[in-house]
């Protein structure tokens, strides 16, 4: 048995039903001989980003899996690998590694060595006998701890190589969970009961945890507001009285109005770093930290009590004693929730007609209004790209379901929506997936819509096209005028139609619903589809965290 063939039985074991990847890794075959399925993107960063999106999606209960070739594989693979480890995302990629003889020899690419900063661990396959071993140490990191990137390199004689004893002693690890002390729980409880503007602040480790329903029921039990991060963005329903929305680079009024008067927050399933991307814990607030990684403490704000452990256990066990005290019978008659109740009325009333403005050229606003509109969000995950097409949608469009929206954001590379909504899909496949893009993210990995295509990965993408390089005019203001450079152009659904994909460009508002709604049918069908929506330069948000 060769040690790509004890790859390849290492991830049937697992349950690994498909692997992606781009555009050679000697496990490709090994798998398929087993019935996995390789996917094949048009760019190594495609490939992660789909496996990612997969992992973001399964709630701990799957992994992505991306090979990738030796040296330039590898390498062009980096970037994406980053951004999973910025939002602690459990993914396992097997690169191919040079020959072992060439090991060590400069500029060769070592991925073991020279991924270790953005990976939560990485591995070697020094022996071929150790395959086996690497592999079960692999998926048990996979579960255990903070999420993120595991990587296992495999050199490329060692593929070949036999692997004495072949799978003998791979074991499937499982990890051991952990409860929080009674005592603990306590203190929760009566830190929230004594606060007076007390909130939750709600990250993606709920929703890996999936722990969504326990969440909800503590919170209305304790009569809490919760606001979400934005990779936690659709871990409570935006639709709720207690729902704050989600604060980031851009956030609600209401996100940000209970952050600066709160006088306690419980953070759960966030780390808490600082970014250009996060809310910021304004100073000298209590907080109190729930988190499965303890080494997640005090990484920017000081933090008053941490617990770590399994989330879904801990908040089985504070919403058990919440519901216990029996504190709030109508959460939605609670101050805090009619507080919140008219702070969003607030919002809307100024904000709200955007979503519904006829006029043209289209404002991106109008189309995120259409497609809550024509879509069914209790089976539809929508996921951003970069930039401005992130901070229309973050505030707007209400997560009404777990995962109806994919929320990334503490590494910020244009054009990952599109894997992601792929990763989506693959996970949720009876559900419509959508990706909002900008003209300049389609023009980094607009070529992967013949990946959805080919693949039978049926996903929308809509494309907010307004010719221009949104918001960077301000900051090139001399190169702007004299050389035009944040202008771009491109008719971007004649390109998806040359992929294969359904394409429609609407330019006037009253082919806008339509078109959604047909371009909906064709993923519902099997096909890929693209809207390319004529839009005017949007410079007006709701709040946007600025830096000096």
């Amino acid at each position: 048995m060769r040690v790509m063939d004890v790859a390849a039985a290492a991830l049937q074991k697992e349950g690994v039903t498909f692997i992606t990847g781009f555009p050679f890794n000697q496990v490709f075959d090994s798998a398929a001989s087993l019935g996995i399925r390789p996917i094949m993107a048009r760019t190594e960063r495609v490939a992660v980003n789909i496996a990612d999106g997969f992992s973001r999606m399964s709630a701990g209960r799957a992994f992505g899996v991306t090979g990738v070739q030796y040296g330039p594989g590898a390498e062009a693979s980096y970037g994406a690998i980053a951004q999973a480890f910025s939002d602690s995302v459990p993914i396992l990629v097997i690169p191919g590694g040079y020959d072992s003889n060439d090991a060590g020899v400069v500029p060769n690419f070592c991925s073991a060595e020279q991924m270790r900063g953005i990976a939560k661990t990485t591995m070697l396959v020094n022996h071929p006998h150790r395959a086996a071993l690497m592999f079960s140490r692999a998926f048990g990191a996979l579960r255990s701890g903070r999420g993120g990137p595991v990587i296992l390199e495999i050199p490329d004689d060692l593929m070949k190589a036999e692997a004495p004893g072949g799978m003998d002693g791979y074991s499937s690890v499982r990890i051991g969970r952990t409860m929080a002390a009674p005592d603990e729980i306590q203190t929760v409880i009566r830190a929230l009961s004594d606060a007076k503007s007390p909130m939750l602040m709600v990250g993606r480790g709920v929703l890996q945890a999936g722990a969504w329903a326990d969440l909800r029921r503590f919170a209305e039990a304790m009569g809490v507001p919760v606001m979400t991060t934005l990779a936690g963005k659709s871990a409570f329903p935006e639709d709720h009285a207690l729902s704050l929305g989600t604060g980031g680079h851009s956030s609600t009024p209401m996100s940000d109005a209970h952050l600066a008067a709160a006088d306690l927050i419980v953070s759960i399933g966030t780390t808490l770093t600082r970014s250009h991307y996060t809310s910021h814990v304004p100073a000298a607030k209590r907080v109190i930290q729930i988190v499965r990684d303890p080494d997640d403490l005090s990484q920017c704000y000081p933090v008053e009590h941490l617990i770590s452990g399994d989330l879904d256990l801990i908040l089985s066990q504070l919403a058990d004693a919440a519901e216990g005290e029996t504190r709030h019978a109508d959460f939605a008659a609670t101050p805090a929730a009619r507080l919140v109740a008219a702070q969003r009325a607030e919002f809307m009333a100024k904000w709200g007609s955007r979503l519904t403005n006829d006029a043209e050229p289209i404002s991106p606003y109008r189309v995120i209004g259409a497609l809550m509109k024509v879509g069914d969000r209790s089976k539809m995950c929508v996921t951003h790209d970069s930039g401005n097409p992130r901070d229309q949608v973050v505030p707007f469009f209400d997560a009404l379901t777990p995962y109806g929206y994919l929320g990334w954001g503490k590494s910020t590379p244009l054009g990952s929506g599109l894997g992601l909504a792929m990763g989506a899909k693959l996970a949720k496949p009876d559900w419509v997936c959508v990706n909002f893009m900008g003209d300049s993210s389609f023009g980094m990995v607009g070529m992967d819509v013949e990946t959805g295509v080919r693949e039978n990965i049926p996903v929308l993408t809509i494309v907010f096209n307004n010719g221009k390089m949104g918001g960077y005019t301000r900051h090139h203001p001399v190169a702007t005028k004299t050389h035009g450079i944040n202008l771009q152009t491109g008719r971007y659904a004649d390109v998806a139609l040359a992929l294969g994909a359904a394409g429609e460009r609407v330019e006037r508002v009253a082919d806008l619903e339509p078109a959604l709604m047909r371009a909906i049918r064709s993923t519902q069908d099997g096909r890929s589809a693209l809207v390319e929506v004529i839009t005017r330069e949007e410079p007006e948000f709701p709040h946007i965290r600025t830096y000096g």
